[in-house]
């Protein structure tokens, strides 16, 4: 078993925050397991790899002997999250709910053990809950607490609406924490309010307070905004080992470390000498061929990801693509901008008309798949490398 101190490093690893900052190693110090909490409202039937760095997480945690719990919040999905949002966010069907939750258990398995795992659901004890019982629940906060809240701050501030039922989720977040006697409560930083309420309401119903753990929000292919599918900046679990392979190479070499913090299983040695390698001359793509492997590895297998590898080397011409490839930024005014402006934009073609000339010949390539559609719009929130002919490449971005 490592040290606490080791415990503590490996644990910390890619956090934001750990509140109260000496409080992980007063609950490691009890020398028993603590039950760690994460809590996932089923939004959408799929994760992408912005979700695992909670799920990594909970790994660590479950490496270490910890019991790690996988709350799916099917209750709070029905109110709906108002974090991070400016308007209020519709609730989900308790069909669309079901449907959700369904593929979620599946898709962290591939990163949880099942067997040292326990999957729970906030309707469990929410759905028991009399009215009676939620207005008591109600009267343990105030709502000068609630406008401290960054988002509702800012909200009411500018006269947007603030629903009550909004507020009502984070107490309904927090409450989950008693039901769970959790010692440990995992969140993005955005979550960071409502796991202080956490905090506060087991204070308030004689446990110990739980330790919050926040992670950053990670940042999707564009290296700017965060993960999103709406934003189609994101790498789904359940894509294609070469889909998932080719999103992984086409990141910077700035963000690709911010991936190895957040996403890899390697230790802190080991990346920091594959960084010092880089450093030293080592071209940053193979140190990126290394992720790609790992994480298509992860959530396929090993032959999977030299497979997609390989694959990868081939489209480009196994060498043709350069060391040094120019980052570009566009702005998609629409949402999308057609394949010949962004050809054209990102200095590959002099002209639209030069655009459609290479597309035809045959001599555009996106992450080296050749483009045949002339009339082709590509997403904004997107980064891909792009090609044009032998020795023309950018890597772009799209916002």
């Amino acid at each position: 078993m490592s040290s606490i101190k080791e415990q503590i490093a490996e644990l910390s690893r890619g956090t934001d925050e750990v509140l109260p900052e000496d409080g992980l190693e007063a609950k490691l110090q009890q020398g028993r397991p603590l039950v760690v909490k994460a809590g996932f409202d089923p939004t959408a039937p799929d994760l992408h790899i912005g979700h695992t760095v909670l799920i990594n997480k909970m790994r660590q945690f479950q490496l270490l002997g910890h019991e790690v719990v996988f709350l799916i919040g099917d209750f709070t999905g029905m109110i709906g999250d108002p974090s991070g949002k400016n308007a209020t966010r519709p609730p989900l069907t308790p069909e669309e709910i079901k449907a959700n939750a369904e593929t979620y258990e599946s898709q962290i398995f591939k990163i949880l053990d099942p067997e040292l795992t326990r999957v729970e659901f906030n309707s469990n004890w929410m759905g028991d809950m009399d009215a009676a019982g939620l207005i008591k629940l109600a009267a343990r906060h105030t709502v000068a607490r609630m406008l401290e809240r960054d988002d509702f701050s800012k909200r009411y501030k500018s006269g947007q609406s603030i629903s009550i039922h909004e507020f009502l989720y984070p107490l309904v977040q927090g409450y989950d924490s008693v039901a769970l006697k959790a010692d440990v409560e995992l969140g993005g930083t955005d979550q960071k309010f409502n796991l202080l309420v956490g905090r506060q309401l087991q204070q308030d119903f004689g446990q110990q307070p739980q330790i919050v753990m926040t992670t950053p929000l990670l940042e999707g292919l564009d290296g700017v905004q965060k993960m999103s599918k709406s934003l189609g900046n994101y790498i789904g679990i359940t894509e294609s080992p070469g889909e998932m392979f080719g999103k992984l190479m086409s990141i910077s070499d700035d963000l690709m470390w911010r991936y190895f913090e957040v996403l890899s299983f390697r230790s802190l040695d080991d990346i920091a000498a594959l960084k010092k390698a880089v450093a030293d001359g080592m071209n940053p793509r193979d140190a990126k061929f290394e992720l790609g492997m790992e994480i298509v590895a992860r959530f396929h297998d090993e032959a999977a990801a030299e497979s997609a590898r390989q694959e990868f080397i081939s489209r480009f011409q196994k060498g043709a693509m350069p060391d040094e490839i120019p980052e570009v930024s566009l702005d998609a005014a629409d949402g999308k901008l057609g394949i010949a402006h962004l050809l054209r934009g990102a200095g590959l073609v002099e002209s639209t008309s030069e655009a459609f000339r290479m597309i035809k010949q045959g001599a555009v390539k996106i992450d080296g798949e050749r483009v045949e559609d002339r009339a082709l719009h590509v997403e904004a929130g997107s980064t891909h490398i792009y090609q044009v002919g032998k020795r023309k490449f950018a890597r772009v971005t799209l916002a």
